[in-house]
């Protein structure tokens, strides 16, 4: 196992750009740690070394994927990102509790948080539903990544209608939240529930345009015709 991380870091360290790290610390209000590989790059690795990784068992998969998360490097988390998707077969409904281990632990900035839940968890909820309480009970945590990962971990979900209740309700929890990572996050969880339940979504950001932060509410309708953003838009 240790001899896949010892040649996957190798060529990491070979393929760091110090031009690429300095200009992506323009996107991240927090302190973040790359080696400065462009993602498409990085995918190309991710998918390179799991052709000896698959091989393992899944609980050897995960011990590699918290090894990387450990180190803090963007980069590394970006691979985890892109290797437990394919596991989604072997998930088990006691999982979660990793997941969210890993989240409240390691994913601290807004890639690396929607990168895991969007595919990762998202595909964890979509095999257990009954998943889903914990998954909204996220939006009571400290952490400002648990309660936006709460939102973008039903992003896929979201586009083809699923869960609109638990949408609606992690909504109405973050609701008020000051931090723009959150806001952002459940405005995007909206503005994907908007592809298949319009009408519910723009009668939600009416009944709460008032309270709700621009940020969330610009981002909850960006999908939405003209005539609805307009009037979405209006104080009152």
């Amino acid at each position: 196992m240790s001899q896949i991380l010892t040649q996957l870091r190798a060529e990491l360290r070979g393929s760091a750009d110090a031009v690429n790290e300095a200009g992506a610390h323009h996107y991240f209000k927090e302190g973040i740690k790359l080696y400065g590989i462009k993602n498409g790059v990085v995918r190309g690795m991710a998918n390179k070394y799991w052709k000896d990784a698959k091989s393992l068992s899944k609980l050897e998969i995960f011990a590699l994927c918290e090894d990387l998360l450990r180190t803090d490097y963007m980069e590394e988390a970006f691979i985890v990102a892109e290797w437990v998707p394919k596991l989604t077969k072997q998930f088990e409904l006691s999982d979660i509790k990793l997941f969210k281990r890993w989240i409240d632990s390691y994913l601290n900035n807004w890639a690396k948080c929607d990168s895991f839940c969007n595919h990762s968890v998202g595909n964890f909820v979509a095999k257990y539903p009954e998943s889903i309480a914990e998954i909204v009970s996220w939006t009571e945590s400290p952490n400002r990544w648990m309660k936006r990962a709460a939102a973008v971990s039903l992003i896929i979900p979201a586009k083809y209608g699923q869960f609109l209740p638990e949408i609606i309700r992690i909504a109405d929890r973050l609701l008020l939240d000051k931090d723009d990572m959150v806001q952002k996050g459940y405005g995007w969880m909206l503005k994907e529930a908007s592809n298949q339940h319009l009408d519910e979504v723009y009668q939600y950001v009416l009944k709460h345009r008032k309270d709700m932060p621009r940020t969330a509410l610009r981002y909850a309708i960006e999908k939405m015709p003209a005539g609805m953003k307009a009037e979405a838009m209006k104080k009152v």
